[in-house]
């Protein structure tokens, strides 16, 4: 009688005690301002007795300007702002520039008189927040639209007309981050699997949203029979030139230039590449950056294959090129993995899943690459000797394939 009532005890305290959390709103606010090439933005609190500081990481200098606030704002550097926010309503307001050139004349993020494209990482930066014991920020983003702007998308759930629901479990403060498309913009949108796809890009910029849509309705099933993950949203977003000339992504969204093929003459698909990423997530740490790309290229041409896009005669034909592209690398290990040292990564990873699959064939559980894809992602980043440990884990033995100089 005694355990049952401490049972009850224990079930009960774990169902009230997120009641116990103070929820505060914080409501972000964007306004675009296409004449001055910017955005203003504010963070209201709906209360800021709970909050100590915000902490905002303000990067490069000149990004953001004209800092108001309720409470206290200090500067100890120009890359490290702090707000101490008031009790009751409070809010802090800035200017942001837009604006981003990744190389010269190539931008990352652009604003125009009938358009911005951007992410929302570079309109509220990497903030470190305090806050009182047992608070909870309940967070949402509102965008104001200039005259004759039709409507704004981002990776968020919609909760009203150019508002949204920000909402990750793995922060404690939740930023509105992920791509933003805004202004004269054309949309498609379709459910698959659990999830809702996005394709929006600028009117007259030449995104091929059908065609999008199309290949990703083919990838889906194999995509999701290897990464176990269903976002609630997923949104795509391109431009063209002078927007950068390839693919960039986020959590919950991704861009790609719209003058890219959706399967290159290669084999390889840049849209499947940067939807790898999206799904898996994975990071990489201590020069092993060829386990993200390499992964990312490596199921680029596999998911095509396992839908039928590729057959045997061209799935060779790819090899050849990707040996041929790779022949004078001599190690992967960086901490940025480019063109060739990518294809010799695929390379790599291939002669790997047929090791896998030969090694467990005829057991009880049959293994591939898939598998090893499974447990990078549960790693917050993974090394070189991470991937070892689990590859060769799965295989119940030393690795040929991995006792490689390629990877010392």
């Amino acid at each position: 009688m005694l355990m049952r009532r401490l049972l009850l005890s224990v079930v009960l305290l774990s169902l009230s005690a997120p009641l116990w959390a103070k929820k505060v709103d914080l409501d972000y606010r964007v306004r675009f301002l296409p004449d001055t090439e910017q955005a203003e933005v504010s963070l209201t609190l709906a209360d800021g007795a709970p909050v100590i500081s915000l902490a905002f990481n303000l990067g490069e200098q000149g990004i953001y300007s004209d800092f108001k606030a309720d409470g206290q704002w200090t500067q100890s550097s120009p890359e490290l702002g702090t707000w101490q926010p008031v009790k009751g309503k409070s809010t802090l307001s800035y200017r942001v520039r837009i604006n981003h050139e990744r190389s010269p004349g190539r931008f990352d993020a652009r604003i125009t008189k009938d358009w911005a494209l951007l992410r929302g990482d570079d309109l509220v930066p990497a903030i470190k927040l305090r806050q009182q014991a047992k608070t909870e920020l309940v967070s949402r983003v509102q965008f104001d639209l200039p005259k004759g702007w039709k409507s704004v998308e981002t990776g968020w759930p919609r909760v009203g007309k150019n508002t949204f629901r920000v909402d990750n479990p793995q922060r404690k403060l939740d930023r509105p981050t992920g791509w933003i498309v805004a202004g004269k913009i054309g949309t498609r949108r379709a459910k698959l699997g659990e999830t809702d796809i996005t394709i929006s890009a600028p009117v007259g910029e030449g995104m091929r949203r059908m065609d999008v849509m199309t290949l990703l309705t083919f990838i889906w099933p194999h995509a999701q029979e290897v990464f176990p993950r269903d976002p609630a949203k997923l949104l795509i977003v391109g431009a063209g030139d002078p927007m950068w000339r390839g693919g960039l992504s986020a959590a919950n969204s991704y861009y790609m230039h719209t003058d890219r093929p959706l399967v290159s003459e290669n084999g390889t698909s840049s849209l499947v590449h940067e939807l790898v990423h999206v799904f898996s997530r994975i990071r990489a740490r201590d020069r092993s950056d060829w386990i993200t790309e390499g992964l990312a290229e490596y199921y680029a041409i596999e998911l095509m294959r396992r839908a039928g896009g590729l057959n045997e005669e061209r799935y060779q034909k790819i090899r050849e090129q990707l040996i041929g592209w790779s022949k004078p690398v001599t190690s992967l290990r960086t901490d940025r993995s480019k063109g060739p040292v990518t294809a010799r990564a695929v390379l790599l990873l291939q002669e790997l899943d047929r090791e896998i699959r030969q090694a467990t064939k005829g057991t009880d559980q049959p293994r591939s690459l898939d598998d090893v894809t499974r447990g990078l992602m549960r790693l917050d980043k993974a090394s070189t000797k991470d991937f070892i440990e689990i590859s060769e884990n799965i295989i119940g033995a030393a690795s040929a394939v991995l006792d490689s100089k390629l990877l010392r």
